[in-house]
């Protein structure tokens, strides 16, 4: 017995000891410096979207390491690829997973075993998989359309293994900033899924915008002659004689049987005539004309708000658009005078809700407690969060009335997103100078939004950090200090103000103006080289502009008659260098657009008038 239990004994102690080498070898991790052999493995029947990832990640990882990676449709033994999408091979990988259930941009990361594997859910999974990857583990960064920041690896760099997934909050996302606009691949880098046309980009979401419709659904010079009744009464008057070339002049009856009619059949014909598009507006146009006619009224009345008539008329169309397309849903603006939810009327299950910020401070976050602006914009988003399953919101972040003025809304972007985001949001339109290059320090503010956008969870103010540090370098301290100051000034003068607003409404005094001139000329002598420099201008050009404030304002008072005002002789003498060379970098650095609807070419003939300068004759 004592014999028979020692043997037992010692056969325990040989299996505890030869475990560890029984068992499944520990996962290990990938030597990003050193991917000497490796390629890069695609689906034989690859997307043009994955194949353009592989070409992307390729390019990049060469920039990094100094090694142009090949890429194959097939794998040719266990190790050393790195997978860009589904196939069988990847499947089979010791990295292998399947995208069967993913959504269209949900992406997934694994690394082990001398084995990547990214892919995502078609169409732009895959694609923003390999921009996660570059970015999170590479250092990549997407600056602005010219610069992009790949640093070199070095002697090593391991990643640990690893599996990680992720499905952006947002399933909309624009970033509106002519810089954005114009650049769809940079777009695509961004992951603003609004702008690329192409399907090697990805192509963009099949959501549109939710934005002012009417004005060609029933447009007055079609209808207002014969059938006055189909617009608005305000008055007793009925507004249909009006040019409403752009919305901005009249709204339709909303109780009016034959407006729904026609209105339903611009929809239909919309809807078909596109496809590919998974929405479509019934709103409002640009203005507050809404009809005040006794029926509508009466509803308005009933329902507290003058979208009791509109959200009335749109579940109207929804209804209709439900029968013949039922993956379509019908979006309308809560915007102006619509924003608040009515107090019976509910959205069908085929509504949109696109929410609008109109008549906030976009200077506080727009959940501040202490800014009356702001609190009953969060009241409404609550409200319309509670009874509409798909609710978007359009979002204030530029001065529409001053492109190029300081605006010290930087520090807002952050908790604006997270806010958005936690009330179940899923579509964010944040507006800037959409129609415009070079806007006040756009390409920050740009590069802010869209990683915020992409990823809630990230520090606004580490990515201005980062931003300002990789695109300045030795000259971003002034830049970022000037920066502060403008912020901390409108706070420490409790400033509340919207989006359209001169430089005295942002606190932006003489003594800012001076501060920043200082600023930029430090950062000039500090600039790195030519190309900071130049980087570094571009950026000055919002002092300048604050620097002639005082000609602008005297223009907008005398615009009809600057012949019989010119400019008094010390604004003139105060701003003109400044006018000079503003305009100057302005032409250098493609900046087109004053104002929203002013360009750059406009304004200087106002200046020259003001300055009392012939044609062609210099600042």
């Amino acid at each position: 017995m004592r014999h028979a239990m020692f043997a037992l004994m010692l056969a325990c102690m040989l299996a505890c000891m030869l475990m560890p080498s029984m068992a499944e070898a520990e996962p290990t991790g990938v030597d990003l410096a050193r991917l000497v052999d490796w390629d890069i493995v695609i689906p034989e029947k690859a997307l043009p979207v994955e194949v353009y990832a592989a070409r992307e990640l390729r390019a990049h990882i060469g920039f990094a390491i100094g090694l142009r990676l090949p890429v194959f449709r097939a794998a040719d033994r266990p190790g050393r690829h790195i997978f860009v999408g589904e196939s069988a091979a990847m499947r089979d990988s010791a990295a292998g997973f399947s995208t069967k259930d993913f959504g269209p941009e949900q992406l997934r990361i694994v690394v082990r075993d001398d084995v990547i594997a990214i892919a995502g859910g078609r169409p732009r999974g895959t694609l923003y998989g390999v921009y996660t990857f570059l970015e999170d583990y590479f250092g990549v960064r997407f600056l602005t359309g010219e610069h992009t920041h790949v640093p070199p690896v070095g002697l090593s760099r391991v990643v640990e293994p690893l599996d990680r997934s992720y499905d952006p909050p947002f399933t909309w996302r624009w970033s509106f900033y002519g810089e954005v606009n114009r650049d769809e691949v940079f777009a695509a880098r961004v992951r603003c899924n609004t702008v690329p046309e192409q399907e090697k980009l990805g192509g963009k979401s099949g959501r549109i915008l939710i934005n002012h419709s009417f004005g060609y659904q029933i447009p007055t010079a079609v209808y207002g002659k014969d059938h006055p009744e189909y617009f608005c009464e305000i008055d007793g008057r009925r507004l249909a004689q009006v040019k409403n070339t752009k919305w901005h002049h009249n709204e339709p009856c909303l109780t009016n049987p034959q407006v729904l009619e026609i209105v339903t059949a611009a929809v239909l014909n919309e809807i078909e005539a596109h496809p590919q598009r998974t929405n479509v507006s019934v709103s409002q146009n640009d203005n507050d004309n809404y009809c005040r006619c006794t029926a509508c009224a009466a509803l308005d009345e009933r329902e507290g708000t003058p979208m009791g008539s509109l959200l009335t008329f749109v579940n109207g169309v929804a209804d209709r658009v439900a029968q013949r397309h039922p993956q379509v849903k019908v979006g309308t603006l809560a915007f102006w005078y619509s924003r608040q939810r009515p107090a019976t009327v509910r959205p069908r299950p085929n509504v949109q809700i696109q929410l609008c910020s109109s008549g906030c401070s976009i200077l506080h976050p727009i959940n501040d407690p202490d800014c009356e602006l702001n609190t009953t914009f969060c009241r409404d988003l609550r409200d319309w969060s509670a009874v509409c399953d798909d609710v978007a919101i359009w979002n204030y972040n530029t001065n529409f009335r001053n492109y190029l003025l300081p605006c010290p809304n930087l520090r807002v972007i952050e908790p604006n997103v997270r806010f958005f985001r936690d009330q179940g949001v899923k579509a964010v339109f944040m507006q800037g100078a959409g129609n415009a290059e070079g806007a006040e320090l756009s390409e920050l503010r740009n590069y802010m939004i869209a990683n915020l956008l992409w990823d809630p969870s990230r520090s606004g103010q580490a990515l201005m950090d980062e931003f300002l540090t990789l695109h300045y370098r030795s000259a971003a301290p002034p830049i970022r200090a000037f920066i502060d100051l403008v912020h901390d000034n409108a706070e420490r003068r409790g400033i509340q103000h919207g989006c359209f607003g001169g430089a005295a409404d942002y606190g932006i005094d003489a003594s800012v103006v001076r501060a920043g001139l200082e600023a930029f000329e430090t950062a000039m002598q500090l600039a790195d080289n030519g190309r900071v420099r130049e980087r570094v201008e571009k950026a000055s050009i919002c002092v300048h502009r604050a620097a002639v404030e005082d000609a602008w304002l005297w223009i907008l008072k005398h615009r009809e008659t600057l012949d019989a005002h010119p400019l008094p002789a010390e604004i003139a003498a105060r701003t003109r260098p400044h006018a000079r060379r503003l305009f100057r970098l302005c032409a250098r650095h493609g900046v087109d657009w004053w104002r929203e609807n002013i360009g750059i070419e406009e304004a200087a003939v106002l200046m020259r008038k003001a300055y009392g300068l012939g044609e062609g004759e210099r600042f």
